[in-house]
């Protein structure tokens, strides 16, 4: 697996590409809810190696998009509702939203629109928790949890490694540490700015080492969305424009690909979740790796100037712009 090296260096690789550093997931009880911590609590966490050897990273990054819509077409009382789809860059294509997306940014008065469909980053780790501070109801055999983290820890995450004095992988089964989760709150949000990484070095104890012995590692790639083919993709560019024109989801157009969170398919059938079959363990010695939505990063612009723009004068700015 790679090497703390290796890490710095596709770390800085990205950064010199992208101009700098730039998660509810529900349902399932692997995923570890530190966003369910009280304010001024704290919970200790160890991260894992990637089932994945070929993955540079003891982590998946996963961008979304969020498209609102007014309603559900057809349903009289229904509420506004939201449908999450993923950003093609993360498979390294064109995104049809962020393509349109883009060019808003060069007028401050669509700025605040573009934030809203600006494609969202979180990151996918795995670990155990060693000092749990949340009253879980229940808690899954498997120790092995999974953890969303968004842009905010994982900048802390990302400066440690990029740190020289970090000498060995925080993974590392015998040298690497522990990483605390702290919850604050500022301007009446959450946040995790004092979360911070242990300072000594700890071993997995037994009980850790036989959980990833029993279990396996996971393939944090198998928690990410599933590629659209090109239907799919053709979904989310009419998904997105009728988003933006204002008008209800359609459940008949595009229930078969993409629906909002908890709403099932015109047929009824409820939707199976499926669990992805862990990677055999790795070396006990081997040094190789709805959750809180990620922040919006979307182009560098300056704030957008005013809000009283009504939607119908925005809309007809975008359709302006295109013709």
């Amino acid at each position: 697996m790679a090497t703390l090296a290796e890490i710095r260096a596709k770390l800085k690789e990205q950064e010199s590409r992208t101009g700098g550093s730039d998660n509810r997931s529900g349902g399932d009880n692997a995923i570890y809810p530190f966003w369910n911590l009280k304010e001024g609590q704290t919970s200790t966490v160890r991260f894992l190696p990637d089932g994945d050897e070929n993955n540079t990273f003891f982590w998946q990054e996963r961008l979304m998009i969020k498209l609102p819509f007014a309603g559900i077409k057809g349903e009289t009382d229904s509420r506004p509702v939201q449908v999450q789809v993923p950003c093609m860059e993360m498979y390294g294509e064109t995104c049809p939203v962020l393509s349109e997306v883009r060019g808003w940014f060069k007028d401050p008065k669509l700025e605040d629109m573009g934030r809203k469909y600006w494609k969202k980053r979180s990151y996918v780790f795995q670990g155990f928790v060693t000092d749990n501070q949340i009253a879980e109801d229940q808690t899954p055999e498997n120790p092995i949890r999974r953890f969303i983290i968004g842009p905010q820890i994982f900048q802390i995450i990302k400066g440690a490694l990029m740190d020289p004095d970090m000498n060995e992988l925080p993974t590392d089964y015998t040298a690497g540490v522990d990483f605390r989760i702290a919850k604050t709150s500022k301007g009446g949000y959450a946040d995790y700015s004092t979360s911070n990484w242990a300072r000594r070095e700890r071993p997995l104890d037994e009980s850790e080492y036989k959980a990833i012995e029993d279990h396996g590692l996971f393939n944090m790639s198998d928690y990410l969305p599933k590629k659209p083919e090109a239907v799919a993709v053709e979904v989310i560019k009419k998904m997105f424009e009728a988003s933006v024109d204002g008008e209800a989801y359609d459940m008949e157009a595009f229930g078969q690909y993409f629906r909002p969170a908890g709403v099932r398919a015109a047929t009824g059938d409820p939707v199976k979740a499926t669990t992805p079959t862990p990677a055999p363990a790795a070396p006990a010695t081997g040094m190789t790796a709805e959750a809180p939505v990620a922040d919006a990063v979307a182009p560098a612009a300056t704030e957008a100037a005013g809000d009283g723009n009504k939607a119908e004068d925005i809309l007809a700015m975008i359709r302006s712009r295109q013709s």
